[in-house]
């Protein structure tokens, strides 16, 4: 069987919902600009991609029509490219890149198109009609879909206080804005034309303080401890990886940034969803044979700062190798492009820190977690 590599990857500058910069752009539209400027920096003949595979948590509305196959046309490749969306709530573009890998595994095709969308200005959280099973409680329905309630709810089980969560939201807004200012992140993002002007950078990452963070009031409950300063903000945006056979990146002159070594899913308790990169880490760590010890990189979404000391606390991530550049509390996160960011990022880091293995991870509403190892190509 042929391995997987990642031999490309960009994004677009991640911007707040609805008072950002892309708010007015259409999510078809952003997922094809970063297609074109993937193929521009990393060229392959277009003839030559397989299929085109694309994360999106709430493909409906702008985001319908099977997003996959329309960003593929919009951004000019060849019709006998095909297109797929796939969903998995915010571990969508991981899906996508492992669907990729497995499909390049059984000799399904050589190149592939992965990536995601999420334009959260233009359709909702949850969607525009959310209708739950009727044969669920309410307890049920809320555990399911609202995610802030079981931030709180992890964050009472493991008894991280409002200060912890605090200094974790100034953590990563401080190595953002520093990996900002050091030109860290010109690696990852392609500007996108919006509205007549040029949007180059993140727009969610900011200047803060203890001192700030302290005086917000709590988000989801009266007397709670997660607020907007220590939860991923709604974001539009969309990411682009190019995922292809070794063979395939020597032939066309590109240097692979990493190869896919192992990948997990797993399922816990809707009520506690920001635990899923517990158990699903730990079974991609055991199938790559390898230990948190042998790992140089992680990645973990930050949906909020009590699920993300939760995770690190157990999985025993050390500091210095957890969101070496800031997580999605600073830079945001746009459902089904948050995953791309993170197999895109941990490759590029493993190129940049000269590390040998990476882990990309992620918490996925409903109660469920999503895991890759990398290995330095």
């Amino acid at each position: 069987m042929s391995s997987a590599v990642i031999a490309g990857y960009v994004r677009s500058p991640f911007t707040f919902a609805r008072k950002g910069e892309l708010a007015g752009m259409r999510p078809d539209d952003l997922g094809a600009a970063v297609i074109r400027a993937l193929l521009e920096r990393f060229p392959v003949p277009p003839d030559e991609i397989e299929d085109v595979l694309w994360g999106c948590a709430f493909p409906e509305g702008e985001q319908g029509l099977n997003i996959g196959r329309v960003v593929g046309m919009l951004a000019g490749l060849p019709r006998s490219v095909a297109g797929a969306t796939i969903n998995r709530w915010c571990g969508s573009s991981i899906q996508a890149v492992q669907v990729a890998a497995g499909m390049i595994a059984t000799g399904s095709g050589e190149a592939f198109l992965c990536g995601g969308t999420e334009c959260m200005s233009r359709v909702p959280m949850m969607g525009f009609n959310v209708l739950p099973n009727p044969a669920w409680s309410q307890q049920e329905v809320d555990d399911y879909i609202s995610v802030g309630l079981t931030a709180e709810r992890v964050a009472r089980q493991y008894g991280i206080s409002r200060q912890e969560q605090d200094a974790f939201g100034l953590w990563s807004q401080t190595k953002a804005l520093a990996a900002r200012r050091e030109g860290r992140m010109a690696a990852e993002i392609t500007p996108i034309a919006a509205e007549g002007r040029t949007v180059a950078q993140d727009g969610c990452v900011r200047e803060t303080s203890l001192e700030k963070l302290a005086g917000l009031k709590p988000a989801f409950l009266e007397n709670g401890t997660v607020t907007a300063g220590t939860s991923s903000p709604t974001t539009d945006g969309a990411t682009a990886l190019l995922v292809c056979t070794p063979d395939f990146a020597r032939r066309h002159g590109l240097a692979a940034l990493a190869r896919v070594k192992s990948f997990a899913v797993s399922g816990c308790e809707p009520g506690v969803m920001g635990l899923g990169p517990i158990e699903s880490t730990r079974k991609a760590l055991k199938r790559a044979g390898i230990t948190m010890a042998d790992v140089d990189v992680v990645e973990m979404n930050e949906a909020f700062a009590s699920q993300a000391i939760a995770c690190a606390r157990d999985l025993e991530i050390p500091e210095e190798k957890l969101n070496i550049d800031g997580g999605a509390i600073a830079i945001g996160h746009p459902l089904g492009a948050t995953g791309g960011r993170l197999v895109g990022k941990a490759a590029q880091l493993l190129k940049r820190t000269g590390g040998r293995h990476a882990v990309a991870t992620q918490c996925i509403g409903g109660g469920m977690g999503i895991a890759m190892v990398l290995e330095g190509a």
